[in-house]
């Protein structure tokens, strides 16, 4: 194995191992090896590299989309969506189990985080289901996994960053996100009612049948302010009267309005959420920078191409490829965040998954579920430290009652892969 390509990659362990900042160590090992390996200007490589990676226009809806969320944080939705949910899921197999899953997807057609959603969520859930006598660990299990959806149902801060880097559209991945995050959905919630009918679990009485109706469509009346919401985002972009920067600027200002409306706008609200949004818009900026200029390194060090040789020699077929990917893929996630994992191999696999034909949309979405997986999983899983930092229970404990959604992410995973069409259906109707 060549020494460009393995000192790279002891360099990289070296600076996260140490502490430092993701998107500081990948500048940092782009920076060392082309010094060592190449006599470049590197410094005109590195200032024209990130100039690239943040000059997009794509990324302008990153920051609206950050900042509609976190004005969310700071209104009443959340508490709404549990009000509106509780009366249409209390007589299904596993009852109020299932807000968890239908919070986070609804939560997660506003907000692009998978930990912010389920942070947000489970603020409101846990605490209201434990109190009713749901058993604690499948309702942490059932939150990590629908928290992941924040990725998966657009707008996804993630799917962004993969479409910049991967100069897909990010339309087209917001619409192929749709229908997987929809099964997803589905799958996880079989899963509440197959549990909840082979262990019956010992509840609190929930409200009788009687007058349940009214009740259901009464309560929905909390969600009119969420419909808007979607109309003016999702709509304005499936429609072709708005880019998505342009519909996530204009959500912004919807945001505002019903904030106003419900009187929980202020000016203390705004500058906080403009503060969050800024601290995580410039983090963000950073990785995608050193990203950009990461790419680039690997470029001039030929290590793309030296994979792909290596690759192709094993002679893989292309659902044999998408295996090999899925188990480094799993392997890596236990250590690396989710974006990490992202712009560190994107600029090395998406040749390989290009030169297999595999469709980029349809890979983005592929990516992107297995970024979910390492949410969580041990010991780096975001989260999982978010459901702890919710409950105070060991991560143990926690990563036991994750372990069946893991698994059907896994086949859900392996569904994509055998059935394409699921990713690829919707945006070919655009």
């Amino acid at each position: 194995m060549p020494i460009t390509f393995v000192a790279p990659l002891l360099l990289l362990f070296g600076l996260l191992g140490a502490g430092v900042w993701v998107g500081l160590g990948l500048m940092g090992v782009g920076i060392i090896s082309l010094e060592l390996f190449r006599t470049l200007p590197v410094d005109k490589i590195l200032a024209q590299s990130v100039w690239n990676g943040l000059s997009s226009p794509e990324l302008l809806a990153l920051p609206m989309f950050i900042l509609m969320a976190e004005l969310l944080f700071r209104s009443r939705f959340i508490g709404g969506l549990f009000h509106a949910l509780e009366p249409w899921v209390r007589n299904f197999p596993g009852g109020l189990l299932h807000t968890n899953i239908l919070g986070c997807a609804f939560f997660a057609l506003i907000s692009g985080s998978s930990a912010a959603t389920t942070s947000a969520v489970g603020k409101i859930t846990l605490a209201e289901l434990d109190r009713r006598g749901y058993p604690k660990a499948v309702a942490m299990g059932s939150l990590a996994g629908a928290g992941t959806l924040g990725f998966l149902i657009p707008p996804s801060i993630i799917m962004i960053i993969y479409g910049v880097l991967s100069q897909t559209s990010i339309l087209q991945l917001f619409a192929a996100g749709l229908l997987p995050g929809l099964i997803l959905v589905l799958m996880f919630m079989g899963y509440l009612a197959v549990y909840s009918w082979l262990r019956p679990m010992n509840v609190r009485a929930e409200t009788p049948a009687a007058g349940i109706w009214s009740e259901r469509f009464s309560r929905l009346v909390t969600l009119l302010p969420f419909l808007l919401l979607m109309v003016v985002l999702l709509g304005s972009m499936y429609s072709g009267l708005a880019s998505p920067t342009e519909a996530a600027s204009v959500a912004v200002i919807t945001t505002m309005a019903i904030m106003a409306a419900e009187r929980t706008l202020s000016l203390r609200s705004v500058l906080d959420a403009c503060i969050g949004a800024a601290r995580t818009v410039s983090m963000l900026g950073l990785i995608i920078a050193a990203a950009s200029f990461l790419s680039t390194a690997m470029g001039y060090l030929g290590l793309p191409q030296q994979i792909e040789r290596e690759i192709t020699a094993l002679n893989l077929g292309p659902l044999e490829l998408i295996a090999l990917l899925l188990v480094v893929y799993i392997a890596l996630g236990c250590f690396l965040e989710g974006m990490s994992l992202i712009v560190m191999t994107l600029p090395l696999v998406l040749p390989l998954i290009v030169g297999a034909g595999y469709d980029k949309v349809w890979f983005g979405v592929f990516l992107i579920v297995v970024v979910e997986m390492a949410q969580i999983t041990p010991p780096v899983g975001m989260n999982l430290f978010v459901i702890q930092g919710l409950t105070g229970e060991k991560l143990g404990t926690i990563v036991r009652a994750t372990v069946p959604f893991f698994l059907i992410m896994l086949v859900f995973v392996a569904l994509l892969a055998l059935v394409p069409g699921i990713v690829t259906f919707v945006p070919s109707l655009i």
